[in-house]
């Protein structure tokens, strides 16, 4: 069984339809991304998933012993959040509490899961620096972190490259291909089509209504990607 199955999805705000008949499956292992036009619910589609806002109609199913708790959400940052006053440590530690808990302290495995997961992102040396004094790529590295201290499954990420220079960037696709070869399976927003073409096993192309879905190469013979590809308008 797939980690997530949805079906006839309609996403919106207040009734209001952005997004319908998606139908996509991500089982384990794979690397999908998704696409379209500015507007067309890339951003509701993934808090959809994580049950920040619900459905307008359709259905999403969990299998293969995944729940929410389970899964690690790196979301679009916003210039509060990058001026957040908390050390590395701090902002890495808190991936540990799975919401709708409280912990009073931190367990010395939850201090383990942290500083194992700041050494695979290669920050373990910025661990008592300020989260804003770093720059982009050192912060996003941070909340990478974050979000493996919450999963060992799956990871969402919500243009995850946004403000991050050309070098950076390919340096972050390539930490995000390598976690999926180590096993996570990851679902992306991508507003970069040539590294969603690069890096991902699956490609959903949304708009009013879905436009794709399927193997990465499958989507390069499609439709879908010759009309998209001549645009580059992305949300």
């Amino acid at each position: 069984m797939a980690y997530i199955t949805c079906k006839d999805l309609s996403l919106g705000y207040d009734g209001q339809v952005i997004s319908e008949k998606i139908n996509f499956d991500v089982k384990k292992g794979d690397y999908l991304c998704i696409v379209g036009e500015n507007g067309a619910g890339k951003s509701t589609l993934m808090k959809t998933l994580l049950h920040l806002i619900e459905p307008i109609s359709g259905s999403i199913e969990y299998g293969d012993d995944i729940s929410l708790t389970q899964i690690g959400y790196l979301p679009q940052q916003t210039q509060i959040q990058k001026d957040f006053p908390a050390s590395v440590k701090e902002i890495v530690l808190s991936g540990t509490i799975s919401a709708g808990t409280f912990k009073p302290f931190y367990s010395s495995s939850d201090k383990e899961k942290a500083l194992k997961n700041m050494e695979r992102m290669d920050i373990l040396d910025l661990k008592n620096k300020s989260y804003r004094s770093l720059s982009g790529g050192q912060q996003q590295r941070v909340l990478l972190a974050r979000a493996l201290c919450a999963t060992e499954k799956m990871l969402i990420l919500d243009e995850p490259v946004t403000g991050l220079d050309p070098k950076v960037t390919a340096e972050f696709y390539r930490l995000i291909k390598q976690l999926n070869k180590e096993g996570l399976t990851v679902i992306m927003v991508s507003h970069d089509l040539q590294a969603a073409i690069n890096y991902a096993t699956h490609i959903l192309h949304v708009g009013k209504i879905q436009q794709f879905f399927g193997p990465t190469e499958d989507y390069l013979e499609s439709c879908a990607f010759r009309k998209f590809s001549g645009f580059g308008g992305e949300e």
